[in-house]
């Protein structure tokens, strides 16, 4: 049991104590959560702007054809049509600032005398990049140069762009006085080229790995999950923890003791029996314990840019007598010579698909009455999912169910087997593209609303693989929760989209075979960052150690350096908190923080000076908490849905380090009834939310020109290079020398709630129309570096 003060126990009683909450019951409760909180924002965050490639292009088929060309000396914008008008007057005005900047900070160094050595090599490289051609394929340190600069111009204008250079000539000089000396010894400590040898004593097992490939609805999973439950010990590990909680949904209903661990959440069997399955995110897999079988599910995952590592992790580093992994057959090249590797024997067994699936010569035309009983339609937002809800059941008289990430675990449950129920009124279901990672739901038709996301970093076709393997969940074969063994026969499964614009791209990705994967993820262990950092004083900022990590790494070519900018913006928050060993800053970088939004960098700064002073962390203490939220009546207005997500977010978030910090976080039980009140203020506000008809119709049109006129702006052709995501090569070699790690593989850092990414968190975007300024701006200082040099967003 927790240690309680009186207050706080008084609290805590009360809320055990108390029945189910009905809605009319709700302010009492908040009310008390509320009574002693005053909330003071504490800082600005500071909002990075990561442009995101598209991931289906079209062929070049006529050479001759040019986009509008570009102006001469003019910045290439790839978000111009999602920044505001202030954001563009910056970027129009980069050239001049950015010299002006260079003449502003060395007359500042020459007064200061800290201007490094290699201050001349900084001008000269800056200056290139400026007149750099983009379109050169060699161009890519001056990119990373320009693109940082850019970043800085954007989220702090003339001052931010003075911050980056002077951390240029921070990190110059830091390189020069603690890197170059000792350049030999840290290339050895940041030799990352054989990480089969991190795992020792998975090496000491004789290891066979059974790799399941197929399309969907080809029973891959369900052979897998099959021997784990014939098994005295084992483990599932799924890419979602919506997918943890429907396997470990399934053992306990089929009684076998299981027990579920995701970065938030530890469920543990309640008569106290030992689990004989341990359900976990793919990032929380226990790599200390031995286990007769293991599930790895949608291993394509390994080579995704931002969390292959946790694959590679677990593939690498699980002690299991029998490895079953479940994924595309485009993963067969690479798992054998990663099975070559590690001496692990290779069983590969192959699948095809239990029905047949077609995609329709038509869409619905956005005619939501062309609908049929048995119908999934995709949407990327969770507004968009409860407005798509709202019109079908208005429109037919019909009950839709609803399933997307940010849903309760009871909830999406309970709405699934809805749906799968042919025996009642619940014909319809809307979801995210989570069901595309293998949640499994009898659905007959797959109907995309778009095809087109929207990221932090722009617009966003969906892939080859995307929409093949979302597609291909129509015509659902067996349901993930079937215990028996009876099956009805197989149906044929039909993909199409709601509007007629996106159809020819479903069409060819339907027909297309993505290229196989090349090259599984890694990071650096929070060991070789201990080895790194003794080579430089304590005060050097933990943002520098990640990327001269990055800078320095060698790399087999079986393996890529994963995508680390979350990492290195949660860096920046760390850096500006005093008091934090390196163990402590090891684990925050790995934290789920929210570092666009005002809300969540106030959260993130308070909880991080809690860790440096190891207390003030009880739940009603932390003023980052707006618990007042609670108090006001529930509203579909957009700024009461950001703020209910803001505090969803840093509940998550205590919950998280309260994992970590024990000693710390204390309340976590507290934290979890906070969180369910929170979440049923969400339905309600969600379900009350009403679209404009008009946003919704020719949506998915106005995206793809929205997407068009963005890769105009870039200099791409849609559809170009078909099958893999545009960006994984381009911008993990565009980004290398900027990133540092991406996730860290023990068991007290890692990115257990860092997942799915959009497909399972509350979507932040709360789809706005594509002519709305969706970037907000704000700014949060950067930390001060040694010597009174100050740095800037990279």
């Amino acid at each position: 049991m927790q240690s309680w003060g009186r207050s706080s126990r008084s609290l805590f009683c009360s809320l055990r104590s108390c029945t189910p909450i009905r809605p009319e019951q709700h302010c009492s409760v908040t009310t008390l959560l509320c009574s002693k909180r005053r909330h003071s924002p504490i800082l600005a965050p500071h909002k990075r702007h990561f442009t995101t490639s598209p991931v289906l292009r079209r062929t070049k088929r006529d050479k001759k054809a040019k986009g509008p060309q570009a102006k001469p000396g003019a910045t290439p914008n790839r978000n111009d049509s999602l920044m505001s008008s202030r954001q563009r007057q910056r970027l129009a005005e980069f050239d001049r600032s950015v010299e002006e900047a260079l003449v502003d900070v060395r007359n500042k160094l020459l007064k200061t005398g800290q201007m490094s050595e290699g201050w001349k090599q900084i001008e000269r490289r800056v200056l290139n990049a400026l007149r750099m051609d983009e379109a050169k394929s060699d161009a890519g340190p001056l990119l990373q140069t320009k693109r940082s600069l850019q970043r800085a111009m954007i989220s702090a204008g003339a001052q931010g762009i003075r911050n980056e250079l002077e951390y240029l000539n921070y990190a110059d000089r830091t390189t020069r006085d603690y890197s170059t000396p000792n350049l030999e010894a840290q290339k050895k400590v940041a030799d990352l080229r054989y990480p089969a040898e991190w795992y020792p004593a998975a090496r000491s097992i004789q290891r066979t790995v059974h790799l399941h490939v197929g399309p969907t609805n080809s029973g891959k999973t369900y052979h897998a999950l099959k021997r784990l439950e014939a098994s005295k010990s084992g483990f599932y590990a799924g890419p979602l923890r919506l997918l943890a909680q429907e396997v470990y949904h399934r053992f306990k209903t089929s009684g076998i003791p299981c027990s579920l661990v995701t970065g938030d959440e530890v469920k543990v069997p309640e008569d106290g029996q030992v689990p004989r399955v341990m359900s976990n995110t793919v990032e929380m897999v226990s790599l200390g314990q031995d286990f007769d079988v293991g599930v790895i599910d949608e291993i394509q995952m390994i080579s995704n840019p931002q969390r292959g590592w946790a694959w590679t992790r677990a593939v690498l580093g699980a002690r299991v007598k029998e490895l079953h992994l479940c994924g595309e057959t485009r993963a067969v090249p690479l798992i054998r010579e990663l099975c070559a590797l590690t001496g692990d024997n290779l069983e590969i067994h192959r699948y095809d698909r239990l029905n047949p699936l077609q995609v329709m010569p038509q869409s619905l035309k956005g005619n939501l009455n062309n609908l049929q009983k048995g119908d999934c339609l995709v949407s990327f937002s969770r507004v968009g999912i409860h407005a798509l809800k709202a019109d079908i059941e208005r429109l037919t008289g019909r009950r839709a169910a609803i399933v997307y990430g940010g849903l309760p675990a009871e909830i999406r449950t309970q709405q699934a087997n809805l749906f799968n129920n042919p025996d009642n009124d619940y014909d319809f279901l809307v979801a995210s593209d989570a069901i595309g990672m293998g949640l499994n739901l009898s659905c007959k038709r797959v109907i995309f609303e778009t095809l087109i996301k929207r990221l932090p970093g722009g617009l966003q076709r969906l892939s080859v693989p995307e929409i093949k393997q979302i597609g291909g969940r129509a015509g659902r074969y067996r349901p993930a929760s079937a215990t028996n063994d009876s099956e009805d026969g197989a149906n044929v499964g039909l993909v199409t989209s709601l509007e007629e614009v996106d159809l020819p791209y479903i069409v060819r990705a339907m027909g297309t075979e993505p290229p196989p994967l090349r090259a599984a993820g890694i990071v650096p262990t929070d060991a070789t960052y201990k080895k790194f950092a003794t080579y430089f004083p304590r005060s050097t900022p933990f943002e520098y150690l990640l990327r001269r990590v990055r800078e320095i790494a060698e790399i087999n070519p079986l393996f890529f350096m994963c995508d680390a900018k979350d990492q290195l913006a949660n860096a920046e928050i760390i850096d500006n908190v005093t008091g934090l060993r390196l163990q402590s800053q090891l684990t925050l970088m790995a934290a789920p923080m929210d570092t666009r939004t005002t809300a969540g960098y106030d959260a993130i700064s308070e909880f991080a000076d809690c860790v440096a002073e190891n207390s003030r962390g009880r739940f009603l203490d932390i003023l980052a908490l707006r618990l007042e939220v609670l108090q006001e009546p529930v509203s579909g207005q957009k700024e009461y849905l950001h703020e209910l997500e803001n505090l969803h977010k840093a509940i998550i978030l205590y919950s998280w380090l309260g994992f970590r910090f024990g000693g710390v976080f204390t309340d976590r039980t507290l934290a979890v009834h906070v969180k369910e009140l929170v979440e049923e203020r969400m339905i309600r506000a969600l379900t009350e939310f009403s679209a404009n008809k008009k946003l919704r119709k020719d949506a998915s049109l106005r995206r793809q020109i929205a997407l068009q006129k963005q890769l105009l702006e870039q200099g791409k052709v849609d559809f170009e290079n078909d099958g893999e995501p545009v960006g994984r090569e381009e911008e993990v070699e565009e980004d290398q020398a900027e990133e540092g790690s991406s996730g860290l593989p023990t068991p007290l850092s890692e990115i257990g709630m860092i997942e799915a990414e959009s497909s399972d968190s509350p979507n932040t975007d709360l789809e706005a129309d594509l002519d709305e300024d969706s970037s907000s701006e704000s700014s949060h200082p950067r930390p001060k570096l040694p010597g009174n040099a100050e740095t800037s967003s990279v």
